[in-house]
C-alpha cells in the first residue's frame, strides 16, 4: 500500500475535531428534541411525562446499535484504514438526520411516524459507534507522545461543540417564532441544515492524509487482522473492561446534565424552554474549553489523578445539582450546569489519550470502540429513561443523584485501577 503525505498535525487536529462536532451535533439535535418537542409530536396521546419517555425511548435505541457501529468500523479501520471509514460514517450521520428532519408527525401517518424516528435514530446511532474511533485515533496516532492527550482531546470537545451547537440551534428557533411554529416547523430546520455541514466537514477530512502509524504498521504486518474484534477481546479483556468501568459514569453523568435536565428543569421545575437551553449553552461553552485544558493537566501530572478528579467530584456534586436548578435562580441554574460539565470535562478531556493507549495499532480501532461504545448500551442509552422513572416513582430527585454518583465512583475507581499512560509510545505496545 502506497503511503500519502504527512498532514500538518493541526490541520489533522481540526479535521477529527469539526466532523467530530457534525456527527454529534446530529445525535444531540435528537436528544435536545426529544426532551423538548417529540413527546408532541410523535407521541401527543399520552400524558406530558410518559411522551416524553415513548421519545427518550426512540433516543435510547440510538445507543443500542453503537457498539455494532463500532464493531463494523472497527473492523474496516483496521483492515483498510482510518479516514475513509470516517468519510463514510459522517455521510451516513447526514443522510439519516436530513431524514429525521423531513418525517412526517403522528397527526399525518399514525403510528408509521415513531416507526420511522427509530429507524433513523438506528442509523444514526450506527454511524456514531463509527465515529469515535476513527476520529480520536487519527489525532492520537499523528501526534506526539509528550502532548497526546492534548491532541486527542479535540475530537472530545467537537463533542462539546455538537451539543453547543444543536441546542444553540434550538434555543435560536425557539426564540425566534411562537411555541406553534416551532412545533408547527421551526424544529425541522436544525434537521435539515445538516446537509450544509456534511458538505463542509466532508470537504475538511478529504484533505487529510492517512494516519502515518496506521499505515507504518500495515506496511510491517505478514497478515491483516480477520478478525479485529475478536482478536482484541482475546488479547485484552482488562483493557477492554476498564475502558468501560472509565465510560460508565462519565456517559451516564453527560446524559443527565445535557437531555434529563431540559426535562426536569422545563417539566418539574417549570422553567422555560429558553433558559433551559440557554443555561445548557453556557455549560456547553465552558465544557469546551475545559476539555483541552484538563486533556493538557494529564498530559502533565497523568490521565489517573484529572480523571479521578472529575469522577469523585461529580459524584459529590450531583446532589447539590437539582437543588440548584429548582432554585428558581437563573444564575444558580447556570452555575449548576456549568460545573457539572467541568467536572464531566476532567473525565472526557484525557479519556481519548487514556482509552487508545491500551491497545496495540494493528486492533486500536476495534480496541477503542469496543471500549468507549459498550458501555453506551447500559449507560447513556438508558440514562434519561432510568432518571425519569426514579423521578416519576419516588417523586424526588435524590435517587437520581444516587444513580449517578454510584455510575461516578466506579468510574473513579477504574480510573485509579488502570496503569498510567500518559506518554506511552504507541507504536511500542503489542
Amino acid at each position: 500500500m502506497s503511503t500519502s503525505s504527512p498532514t500538518p498535525l493541526r490541520r489533522v487536529v481540526a479535521a477529527s475535531m469539526i466532523g467530530t462536532t457534525i456527527e454529534w451535533y446530529d445525535f444531540f439535535l435528537y436528544g435536545s428534541a426529544a426532551a423538548l418537542v417529540f413527546n408532541k409530536l410523535f407521541f401527543p396521546s399520552f400524558d406530558p411525562l410518559v411522551g416524553t419517555l415513548l421519545a427518550f425511548a426512540t433516543y435510547a435505541v440510538g445507543f443500542v446499535a453503537r457498539p455494532l457501529g463500532g464493531i463494523v468500523f472497527g473492523h474496516y479501520g483496521d483492515r483498510i484504514g482510518r479516514k475513509r471509514l470516517l468519510m463514510l460514517s459522517l455521510v451516513i450521520m447526514g443522510i439519516a438526520t436530513i431524514l429525521i428532519g423531513l418525517l412526517p408527525t403522528y397527526a399525518q401517518v399514525g403510528v408509521w411516524a415513531p416507526v420511522g424516528l427509530i429507524v433513523l435514530r438506528l442509523v444514526q446511532g450506527f454511524a456514531v459507534g463509527g465515529e469515535w474511533g476513527g476520529a480520536v485515533l487519527m489525532a492520537a496516532e499523528h501526534g506526539d507522545a509528550a502532548r497526546r492527550g492534548f491532541w486527542a482531546s479535540w475530537p472530545q470537545a467537537g463533542v462539546a461543540a455538537g451539543s453547543l451547537l444543536s441546542a444553540g440551534m434550538l434555543a435560536i428557533m425557539a426564540a425566534a417564532m411562537s411555541e406553534a411554529e416551532f412545533l408547527a416547523w421551526g424544529w425541522r430546520v436544525p434537521f435539515l441544515l445538516s446537509a450544509v455541514l456534511v458538505v463542509v466537514g466532508w470537504y475538511i477530512r478529504h484533505r487529510v492524509a492517512e494516519s502515518p502509524m496506521f499505515q507504518a504498521a500495515l506496511a510491517e504486518a505478514d497478515e491483516l487482522p480477520k478478525l479485529p474484534a475478536m482478536e482484541v477481546i482475546r488479547e485484552r479483556p482488562l483493557a477492554i473492561l476498564l475502558g468501560s468501568g472509565l465510560r460508565v459514569g462519565e456517559n451516564i453523568s453527560y446524559y443527565i446534565l445535557t437531555v434529563f435536565s431540559l426535562t426536569y428543569l422545563v417539566d418539574v421545575a417549570a422553567e422555560t424552554r429558553g433558559l433551559a437551553l440557554e443555561a445548557l449553552l453556557i455549560g456547553a461553552a465552558v465544557q469546551f474549553f475545559a476539555i483541552p485544558l484538563l486533556a493538557l493537566l494529564s498530559d502533565r501530572i497523568g490521565r489517573r489523578p484529572v480523571y479521578a478528579f472529575g469522577a469523585f467530584g461529580l459524584a459529590g456534586f450531583i446532589f447539590a445539582f437539582f437543588p440548584l436548578l429548582a432554585s428558581g435562580d437563573a444564575r444558580w441554574i447556570v452555575a449548576a450546569l456549568v460545573a457539572g460539565l467541568f467536572f464531566h470535562a476532567a473525565m472526557y478531556g484525557p479519556q481519548a489519550a487514556f482509552i487508545t493507549e491500551l491497545f496495540p495499532t494493528r486492533i486500536r480501532y476495534s480496541g477503542v470502540s469496543i471500549a468507549y461504545q459498550l458501555t453506551s448500551i447500559v449507560a447513556g442509552s438508558l440514562a434519561p429513561i432510568v432518571a425519569l422513572w426514579l423521578y416519576s416513582e419516588y417523586g424526588s430527585a435524590t435517587p437520581v443523584a444516587l444513580y449517578v454518583g454510584a455510575a461516578c465512583i466506579i468510574s473513579g475507581v477504574s480510573a485509579l485501577l488502570a496503569k498510567e499512560t500518559r506518554g506511552a509510545n504507541l507504536e511500542a505496545i503489542r
